[in-house]
């Protein structure tokens, strides 16, 4: 589209905010556009993709442009990502600073302004995997990430659901893992299509889909979502059950819980019972034991996601790692209580750091013996699932073209 004076006025104040993080960048730019109710759907998605490309190569823009303004990174971007050319902004920005950009040399870079990661992230990441699998990493986590769905199994089967979305123009294929999964071209407005309002499908990446399989609840069982938030994995759980047994999804936000209500509806789900924790301790305490599958999909850095949220790479810092990796402790222990004998534990996180994965697990283990682990290459093997990254989960973008996840299974033998 063509790029006006008031266009570009609004990109660089929709970014002001925006590199302030005070607030996840959806909430900031869902309030900018409140603000801004006359902008048009072209207009709206020209500033949304301009501050989304600011916000995944802040650093390489920054140096391209020898500045941190707003206005000098809008500029950066839109002739180094959005395919603007130097006339098509011509009169708009200062000739200077345009000719900087565009002599920028990516290769004169530091390595993690290459990655466009802040100097610890990437010195985490180059100490866990060397640098070069480090840059891949980095570079997997700049692109875009695509449209996943999960067709809810129990009602339709993933071929009628393609060929469906495929009358409606909407191409749509298959994930290489996920039995129930879809990926979709493009953006289109999936939550107005009749499989979707009719719960049919629901928009999640393949690699959280993956976590139900990794459970594998058997019909009849009683489950534990312990960190259920609005309830998407919770949901992938029910699919799987065909309706049978009970799930309980359990968080310390009743906001988020009350998000699963009308998508359990709109599913046909009617196994769900939700139970607020810190208010329904008591209920809680009462399932100690008793549960035949618990799921800890652990609040986290979210690095695993930047994909889809890059401005956590910028919001985060050491200090909130060590902190999340303390709660992710706390929860994977309480979480544990309520296994019975012989039953299953899955932790998982979207993260790609090891304080937050590896060094979580290997500490529960130390303080739970009467946990096995399990290899979750033999657990997917055994739902037909031909994905073997070890003994523990570990998804990446460049490889696995899912988010960043990690998981650990285990088994416990006896009551400690």
């Amino acid at each position: 589209m063509r790029v006006t004076r008031a266009l570009l006025a609004h990109a660089c104040s929709a970014l002001s905010g925006l590199l302030q993080f005070a607030a996840p960048a959806d909430q900031v730019l869902s309030r900018f556009f409140r603000e801004h109710r006359g902008l048009g759907q072209n207009e709206r998605a020209f500033v949304a993709e301009t501050a989304s490309a600011v916000l995944r190569r802040k650093r390489s823009l920054e140096a391209a442009a020898g500045s941190a303004d707003p206005r000098a990174l809008v500029a950066a971007a839109l002739l180094r990502t959005q395919g603007f050319s130097a006339r098509a902004l011509e009169g708009l920005l200062d000739e200077s600073l345009m000719r900087r950009i565009r002599d920028a040399r990516n290769a004169e870079l530091a390595p993690a302004v290459r990655a466009d990661l802040p100097d610890w992230l990437w010195e985490k990441l180059v100490d866990q995997h060397g640098e070069d699998e480090a840059l891949r990493i980095a570079q997997g986590l700049l692109n875009s990430a695509p449209l996943d769905l999960r067709v809810n199994l129990a009602r339709l089967e993933r071929n009628g659901a393609r060929a469906r979305l495929g009358d409606d123009g909407l191409q749509a294929a298959d994930t290489p893992y996920s039995p129930a999964g879809l990926r979709i071209a493009g953006r289109p407005a999936i939550n107005r299509h009749p499989l979707f309002v009719e719960g049919l499908l629901e928009v999640q990446d393949e690699g959280s889909q993956l976590l139900a399989w990794l459970l594998a609840p058997r019909r009849g069982e009683m489950i534990g979502d312990y960190c259920a938030g609005a309830g998407g994995k919770t949901l992938a759980v029910a699919m799987l059950m065909r309706g049978t047994g009970r799930i309980y999804a359990m968080d310390i936000s009743a906001k988020r819980l009350a998000a699963l209500a009308p998508r359990a509806a709109r599913a046909g789900v009617t196994s769900v019972h939700t139970l607020v924790l810190g208010e329904d301790d008591a209920r809680a305490r009462r399932l100690a034991g008793k549960l035949d599958r618990v799921l800890v999909d652990a609040p986290c850095s979210g690095f695993g996601t930047l994909r889809r949220n890059p401005d956590l790479k910028w919001r985060h810092g050491p200090e909130a790692i060590a902190e999340l990796a303390a709660k992710q402790r706390r929860i994977l222990g309480a979480a544990a209580r309520l296994v019975r004998p012989g039953g299953r534990l899955v932790y998982a996180t979207c993260s790609i750091l090891r304080e937050e994965n590896d060094a979580v697990v290997a500490e529960f283990q130390n303080e739970h013996p009467d946990f096995r682990s399990l290899s979750c290459a033999e657990l997917l093997a055994a739902q037909r699932i031909a994905l073997d990254t070890g003994e523990r989960l570990r998804l990446l973008p460049h490889l696995h073209g899912t988010d960043g996840f990690y998981a650990a299974a285990f088994s416990k033998t006896s009551f400690s």
